[in-house]
């Protein structure tokens, strides 16, 4: 056999992303507020493109095709419409939808340290943005739990000394100096302050936020108390290494982790300004008269893209050589491609969106406690579309319809087995029952957790008490300490 250099010819076939493309894809996890700055920008970058208005619209595809299509399923029918303006109402923002990331990664926290009677703390227009501050929410407590006056000064001074995320970042014995009173009254009041709402405030590390979380929660066992005194080696990734210390599996190890990132390493925040920021809805839903839903695109946060074609032949009529030429009708041909592109989106966004309301028209009709099982895969299979462009569709964007605004996400829950094990129910739908039971329990007989687990099974639901446990944790509701403390201090304001 001859070893030398020779030619071939070879076909094959490859998938190349073009920049095109890319950007396509990229448009579909944008929300209609990111668009409006994307616009912006592409107007300044190509000279064609303008915003339109009613005075110089010219012929592209029509508003209503982009805005409207059909959908022959009974008994929605005709699903979407022409919509509504986007002033018809004010936005009605669930609590319920916005979830707070609690995870910090790394472990550490930046406080700001304050002197010991220097009065300085978070100006008025710092804390504008809260009904009440984190000190005015303690000092409304101490009164109630403190065991005498002089415990209850300490215990006031001590939440003066706290930074805005809830961590006394001075030393106990410097406090106790500081007022004249022995170290072991400021131990008592320090434990007064930690054992107020919210839980982990007056922590003075976040291994102790943390214990103090897991404490109230009923969740600090031997195992657990080592995952937290050992948060070096999490921070490090040496999970092996930690899962032999708690002398744990593999199943118990996760759901610790789990617990543990559900607590919150800053429970002072919730009292900083910035958590009430209003959501802008990009898609409108209401009902109409003949049973079926008007969907719409907001139209107030996306603008209309045109293209002035007067102005490119007046340009190219000026231009003096091939070069400019060339220019000029490649921003021509970018420009055809992004009215395309916007086009395209929107008509993917009231596809998918569409096929949100059928599947969970029971949501929209009668509440969360209709909210059916839904996937990612089910609605792409449904419009033939692949599950990846229906996830950056439901990305970052948000839909209003009578009961709130709920990001697109909301709508896909995890099933959850009923008691008769021929059927599933809503992650969500369960969550609102376990709400409904709580908030109608008796301030003198606060539901267990063992006790909701009875009740949800009379319900239909089979679940077990660590899973009511997260689903209560997760909608925001204590454990029975807790709102027994809090319907208490509830009784006697």
């Amino acid at each position: 056999m001859a070893l030398g250099p020779r030619l071939d010819l070879r076909q094959s076939q490859s998938l190349v992303m073009t920049p095109q493309l890319q950007q396509a894809i990229k448009l579909l996890a944008l929300s209609n507020l990111e668009i409006e700055t994307f616009i912006g920008e592409a107007i300044e970058a190509n000279p064609l493109l303008e915003l339109g208005t009613a005075a110089n619209e010219v012929p592209v595809p029509d508003a209503d095709e982009l805005r409207r299509t059909t959908l022959e399923s009974s008994p929605i029918d005709q699903l979407i419409g022409e919509g509504r303006a986007a002033d018809d109402r004010p936005l009605d923002i669930d609590p319920t939808t916005l979830d707070r990331d609690r995870d910090t990664g790394d472990f550490e926290f930046a406080g700001e340290i304050r002197s010991i009677g220097s009065g300085e703390g978070l100006t008025i227009d710092e804390r504008s943005g809260a009904d009440d501050t984190l000190a005015e929410h303690l000092h409304a407590q101490v009164g109630a739990v403190a065991a005498d006056a002089a415990t209850a000064f300490i215990a006031h001074a001590i939440v003066d000394q706290l930074d805005e995320t809830g961590y006394l970042p001075l030393p106990l014995r410097e406090v106790a100096d500081y007022l004249g009173v022995a170290p072991a009254a400021a131990e008592a009041a320090l434990a007064v302050v930690q054992s107020l709402d919210p839980t982990g405030v007056g922590a003075r590390s976040l291994a102790e936020c943390l214990a103090l979380q897991a404490r109230e929660a009923d969740r600090y066992d031997p195992c657990m108390a080592r995952l937290i005194d050992n948060l070096d080696l999490l921070a490090r990734g040496e999970l092996a290494r930690l899962k032999r210390m708690c002398g744990v599996d593999d199943e118990d190890f996760a759901d610790m982790l789990a617990e543990l990132r559900a607590y919150d390493p800053k429970p002072g925040l919730k009292f900083s300004p910035g958590g009430g920021e209003a959501v802008v809805p990009d898609i409108l839903i209401r009902p109409r008269a003949d049973g079926g839903w008007d969907i719409a695109l907001n139209q107030a946060t996306l603008p209309r893209l045109i293209i002035n074609r007067s102005y490119y032949i007046e340009l190219r009529g000026a231009c003096p050589d091939k070069t400019s030429r060339g220019w000029l009708s490649e921003k021509l041909a970018d420009a055809n491609w992004l009215v395309k592109a916007l086009d395209q989106r929107q008509r993917t966004i009231l596809k998918v969106a569409a096929e949100i309301v059928k599947q969970q028209d029971g949501f929209f009709r009668h509440g969360v406690s209709q909210l059916r099982p839904l996937t990612l895969r089910t609605v792409a299979d449904a419009i033939a579309m692949h599950e990846s462009t229906v996830s950056r569709v439901t990305s970052n964007k948000y839909l209003n319809c009578d009961r709130g605004t709920f990001e697109l996400k909301y709508f896909f829950t995890s099933g959850v087995s009923s008691s008769d094990g021929e059927s599933t129910v809503s992650a969500e739908a369960v969550k609102a029952s376990i709400r409904q039971l709580i908030e109608a329990e008796d301030p003198r007989a606060i539901l267990s957790d063992d006790a909701l687990v009875d009740l949800l099974r009379d319900k239909g639901f089979d679940l077990a008490r660590r899973t009511v446990a997260k689903y209560r944790e997760a909608i925001g509701l204590g454990s029975s300490v807790q709102r027994r403390r809090q319907k208490a201090l509830a009784g006697i304001r």
